[in-house]
């Protein structure tokens, strides 16, 4: 499958927002977009000029990279947003929080959601009590995601998880660090996605 192996800084730049793909690198004054709060390349310092098109294309770039996705993916979780009752952006975001990467990384078990995708697809994880290694696993309320127990004497996890003990608590998920497992609770609400992401804009494009 295809995949972006450039660094990743620069996806950060482009869009002029963090989207902490670096994990605890985005937190210190090592972040590019610290550094460099300006477009890569050759022109980045220009005048910028957008129209209502180009805004639109900009936050669905800029949510689709927050998750990692490719742009078929994305367009897939667009759909199926669409088929839900009630609002379409609110869906699509709901849908996207509902990942296993997500999750995982929303949960504190990594330190960002490319590292999060990486430990779901080396098997690190169960669901309610079974191995799950698809990134793009779609929890639901009540499942239950652990720290597999072959996975439990990692200094790795260990590691990112007493990293992240001081992150605030999420109301949609309940996390168990001693026993290194998260619940899902219910799945989250618009006001529960702490992304900086105008998610109408998105509906706007694809329905042109």
């Amino acid at each position: 499958m295809a995949r972006y192996t450039d660094a990743v800084c620069r996806i950060c730049r482009r869009e002029g927002d963090k989207l902490f793909l670096k994990g605890d690198r985005c937190y210190t004054d090592k972040c590019a977009i610290v550094r460099r709060s300006y477009a890569p390349g050759q022109h980045g310092q220009g005048r910028k000029k957008n129209s209502e098109y180009g805004l639109q294309l900009r936050e669905k770039q800029k949510t689709k990279r927050y998750y990692g996705l490719l742009e078929n993916q994305f367009h897939h979780y667009f759909e199926m947003a669409e088929k839900m009752p009630g609002v379409t952006g609110e869906n699509l975001l709901k849908l996207l929080e509902s990942r296993l990467d997500n999750v995982v990384y929303r949960a504190g078990f990594a330190m960002s959601r490319p590292e999060a995708r990486q430990l779901v697809s080396h098997a690190h994880f169960t669901v309610n009590g079974k191995k799950v290694n698809i990134p793009s696993y779609m929890v639901k309320p009540g499942d239950v995601i652990a720290v597999r127990s072959g996975s439990m004497d990692s200094d790795k996890i260990k590691g990112v998880i007493e990293a992240n003990a001081s992150r605030p608590a999420l109301n949609w998920l309940s996390v168990d660090r001693a026993k290194a497992q998260a619940t899902v609770v219910n799945l989250p609400n618009r006001n529960e996605v702490d992304l900086q992401v105008e998610e109408h804009l998105i509906v706007e494009l694809y329905s042109k």
